[in-house]
């Protein structure tokens, strides 16, 4: 059976997602609870710390400053693993080890693996990672039942919206709080799957830092707070750097509360079942009089009004 390494926690989802796992013998230290058993061969300088926004901001400029890495490899138990594939990314260098720092862990190796660098930009292109995961283990076929279970889901909700003439709603997903970065790459998709439509969103590129002016001007009607790595919890405890903001009460989406803070693995951790997850919670969350979250999405956001009134008791 062919061993595998995921240095991409996106990755590691997919492989348990698909049933897959088997042939998993090493992941990151930041991979999904399914994984919390096996050996961890990649480390983070962040790992076990609780900074804020913009505390990893500043340590991540600095780090990219003096041309160094957020994260390191151990060497050892890679080379005990002898891993025969090796999943990696080359799209963020923030949220997961790349693919230059991989080359250079897997050149030390006594038994070359096959590297396989999962770089998507848009929706699709996670979907053909999946196609990519299988087929480098030589099931392929595994991976096209799982799509098909996963676009029979979003249909669903695309067929809700057409019967309905639900009208897009003007959106703004942040990933970022401070300072605040907008929504890039696959997220844009997600919300037009889901009936929205982000103009401040970067389609198929990176995120970028927005201006708060800039955010006034459009004036969201529903604002989701998703910052990548963040669950609800850890964001609800920076939520005051945004509503402390001049403007922040005369917000559309603040009047209308539809404010909403989500857990960031909806969204900027690109497992296929993962963001059609929160293709499914922002559904919700544009066109509550359409669709209601069922137990499991519930849990994955909620309104900044409850979050706001809770902690004012």
């Amino acid at each position: 059976m062919l061993k595998v390494v995921s240095f991409l926690p996106a990755a590691t989802k997919m492989i348990y997602d698909m049933g897959l796992q088997d042939h998993l013998y090493g992941v990151t230290f930041e991979c999904p609870k399914e994984a919390a058993g096996l050996p961890k061969v990649v480390r983070c300088i962040l790992e076990g710390k609780n900074y804020s926004s913009v505390e990893i901001d500043r340590i991540f400029s600095a780090s990219k400053s003096q041309g160094k890495s957020l994260y390191w490899v151990d060497d050892d138990l890679l080379e005990s693993i002898s891993p025969d594939i090796v999943f990696t990314q080359d799209l963020c260098e923030v949220c997961n080890i790349d693919t230059v720092c991989t080359e250079t862990a897997v050149m030390k190796l006594s038994k070359q693996p096959l590297l396989v660098p999962l770089s998507p930009n848009n929706l699709q292109d996670v979907y053909t990672c999946a196609i990519t995961i299988a087929r480098a283990l030589g099931k392929e076929e595994v991976a096209l039942r799982y799509l098909s279970r996963l676009q029979t889901r979003t249909d669903y909700f695309l067929d809700q919206l057409r019967l309905n003439k639900a009208p897009l709603k003007r959106t703004m997903l942040m990933e970022w709080i401070e300072p605040i970065y907008n929504c890039g790459h696959w997220i844009p998709f997600q919300i037009a799957a889901a009936g929205g439509v982000d103009m401040l969103s970067n389609p198929a590129g990176d995120s970028i830092v927005t201006q708060w002016d800039k955010i006034r001007k459009y004036n969201p009607e529903v604002l989701v707070i998703a910052p990548c790595g963040f669950d609800v919890d850890r964001s609800t405890l920076e939520m005051e750097l945004l509503s402390r903001k001049d403007g922040w009460n005369d917000l559309e989406a603040v009047k209308s509360n539809q404010v909403y803070i989500a857990d960031f693995d909806m969204f900027t951790q690109p497992s296929i079942g993962t963001l059609v997850d929160g293709i499914e919670a922002l559904s919700c969350m544009f066109h509550p009089q359409i669709f209601q979250p069922n137990p499991f999405i519930s849990t994955k956001f909620r309104s900044f009004n409850s979050v706001h009134q809770s902690i004012s008791i």
